[in-house]
């Protein structure tokens, strides 16, 4: 039986085991990269398509189909996507970036194959891909995610938007998890597409999906499904939702070619999530819990003195209930003070920080806890202490300070910074290629994701982080990679 080849971008579909086929084999349990979206070259895999079940947009109304100018789908059928705002699309970047043609969007048909069907049509107004996916075959390395505008309003209504993930929602693409993906694509390595597919698939530990020659990177993957052709995405489902207890967080990104492999989602509960939902804007559909903000979100205080914001909460779908309010991650010597102590979802208490004199200067964050009888919300509040800086210039630290890769593959940590004064650049040295900072520059007491992108020789690197004040003062620390 031939091992099958690897994909990139995919589409939803259950295969069976792949037919016999004379072809030269890949190495033991490795699948090779192929191209992603609606390229996907039939004759690779024969396969039976197993386990998919047929689901309606009426059923999921913030499904919806992605053409465009010479798709390989009925219609020119592409790409899958998911409404969220009211001229807002979330799908895969490769999906705008990596082939060409006009785009456009079809609303409301469950089969692409008879025309007619559809309620709306629009065309793309603009697009944004994440900053990180830097061009055709990115979803490789991963970010890949994109935020479409279209040039007219979606016949969807706000609570039926799909929820988007952000950094918050981690613990939703924790291995374990079960979700279900949507797709119009290819219901087989062969087969069929531009039918409304959707499929239940588990979260998986990404040490268990590193079957593939593109690594599946956890930090900006998720991988989904099976190892053994019982259900899976294929060519067509690209950017389709991976949805987890009624929350988008993943894009359909990459697979297998034979769509009998694992498939691979872009992470959307880390900041690529948060980007997206800035992109989106106002209008996310919330979970009907109530909720709680500060204003103003910051503030800065000497050594000593007190400052004061406002708690201002909002009832859910409960209705009216008892919120205890508390504060963590207080600097040395502060302390916080709610008047009142309690409020009732709807009404606004004040919080006073009271710093001491000995209380160090710095950047810090102190989060606020609202808990009433449906859960809990919290909101942070940026406490600066003084200038926000030390005298005694930058002190980064790395976590985790270490990691093992494959040649060519990416390692990411991410980088505090502690002390310094004004805007704090970060540099790194050590390996050919100079890891990239998202962002490049942090205040004292902020925090940056470092990306490594490995040397092709195997062996132990130290890589020396650099932080460097706008005061001229540097601090320094080491991370090791180890190339395997």
């Amino acid at each position: 039986m031939r091992t099958p080849s690897l994909i990139a971008a995919l589409c939803l579909a259950l295969v069976a085991p792949a037919l016999p086929a004379a072809a030269v084999e890949p190495p033991p349990g490795i699948s090779t990269a192929a191209t992603p979206t609606d390229q996907l070259k039939p004759g690779d895999v024969g396969t039976q398509v197993v386990n998919g079940q047929r689901t309606t947009v009426k059923e999921n109304p913030f499904v919806i189909a992605g053409l465009r100018a010479g798709g390989g789908g009925p219609q020119g059928q592409s790409c899958t996507a998911a409404v969220v705002g009211k001229r807002k699309i979330l799908t895969a970047a490769h999906c705008m970036i990596d082939v060409g043609g006009a785009k456009s969007y079809i609303y409301g048909d469950d089969d692409l194959n008879t025309a007619g069907d559809e309620t709306f049509r629009t065309n793309v107004a603009s697009y944004k891909v994440h900053p990180r996916y830097t061009g055709p075959n990115s979803w490789q390395t991963g970010y890949d995610v994109a935020v479409i505008t279209t040039a007219d309003d979606l016949p969807v209504p706000e609570n039926q938007w799909a929820k988007v993930a952000g950094s918050s929602d981690s613990a939703l693409t924790q291995p374990g998890k079960s979700g279900t993906a949507f797709g119009y694509g290819r219901t087989s390595a062969n087969g069929g597409s531009g039918v409304l597919y959707k499929s239940t698939m588990p979260v998986n530990d990404a040490n268990n999906c590193q079957v593939f020659n593109v690594r599946v990177n956890p930090d900006v993957m998720v991988c989904i499904g099976y190892d053994n052709g019982r259900t899976g995405t294929c060519s067509g489902d690209s950017g389709g939702p991976y949805i987890v207890d009624g929350v988008v967080v993943g894009v359909v990104s990459w697979g297998a070619s034979g769509c009998d492999r694992y498939s691979i989602m872009g992470r959307l509960t880390n900041e690529m999530g948060d980007w997206a939902r800035s992109e989106i804007g106002g209008g996310q559909p919330g979970d009907g819990k109530f909720t709680v903000a500060l204003s103003p979100s910051s503030g800065k205080v000497e050594p000593g003195k007190h400052i004061s914001t406002s708690v201002t909460t909002k009832a859910g779908d409960q209705g009216p209930e008892k919120l205890d309010l508390t504060a963590a991650g207080l600097p040395e010597g502060a302390t916080a003070t709610f008047q009142p102590t309690s409020v009732t979802s709807g009404e606004v208490a004040k919080l006073t920080v009271e710093t001491a004199a000995s209380t160090p200067k710095g950047t810090h964050k102190v989060t606020v806890t609202a808990k009433g009888p449906s859960g809990a919300r919290t909101a942070d509040y940026t406490l600066t202490v003084g200038d926000g800086g030390t005298t005694e210039g930058p002190k980064p630290s790395v976590s985790p300070s270490s990691g093992t890769v494959a040649p060519g593959g990416f390692a990411n940590t991410t980088i505090t910074v502690a002390g310094g004064t004004g805007t704090i650049s970060l540099s790194a040295s050590g390996i050919p290629f100079a890891p990239m900072f998202m962002p490049s520059t942090v205040s004292p007491g902020g925090t940056s994701r470092m990306s490594v992108a490995a040397p092709f020789q195997r062996g132990t690197y130290k890589i020396t982080v650099v932080a460097t004040d706008s005061a001229g003062k540097s601090g320094s620390t080491d991370y090791t990679l180890t190339v395997q």
